[in-house]
């Protein structure tokens, strides 16, 4: 093996998938993009890292809820553009095209053109660490969506499509929770 420089070692485990994160500050949604994503369990609880540089920080932190919208393959450059742009000056469902579709317990909205939605609270804010805790409260899964294949970002400026499924349940039926 080679030494590879510590300041890229985030490279190796990045996690994914990619997600598009939409608030509402009581006035006007907006969507980030946001690559750093952790599940905490099998239950419905995740954290995501963002801050103050962030547009949305401001209503995520007062309002306490949004909605995690996975994105698929086919979606890449709405998924860049997204998050190369700022929401204090760009309407950003407008300029990509976004299908907003009401929530049902967020004021945030769910992005019909996902593969998926999960409405959230914030739970908990690690502010040393960036880290916003949420709670899912309610989730969406479009079976009928074509492209099924998410994006995970290496943090470099490439990102890995998911490929194969392999399934190993039968084996790992001893560690799932009932009804996975």
């Amino acid at each position: 093996m080679r030494s590879l420089k510590l300041s890229r070692a985030f490279t190796l485990i990045e996690p994914g998938p990619v997600v598009l994160v939409t608030t509402n500050d009581g006035g006007k949604d907006n969507v980030m993009t946001i690559t750093w994503t952790m599940v905490m369990g099998f239950s419905a609880n995740f954290a995501i890292t963002t801050g103050p540089w962030n547009h949305s920080w401001s209503a995520l932190k007062n309002a306490r809820e949004c909605v995690l919208a996975v994105p698929t393959v086919d979606m890449i450059d709405t998924v860049i553009g997204i998050g190369t742009c700022s929401g204090a000056d760009t309407e950003k469902f407008e300029k990509f095209g976004l299908t907003r579709e009401k929530a049902g317990h967020v004021g945030a909205p769910l992005i019909a053109d996902c593969l998926a939605n999960i409405e959230c609270k914030v739970v908990d804010i690690v502010e040393r660490h960036s880290i916003v805790v949420l709670d899912g409260v309610a989730a969406y899964y479009d079976s009928a969506r074509k492209e099924k294949r998410t994006l995970h970002a290496v943090g470099d400026g490439t990102f890995i499509v998911d490929g194969c499924k392999i399934d190993r349940r039968e084996a790992m039926a001893s560690k799932l929770p009932g009804g996975l």
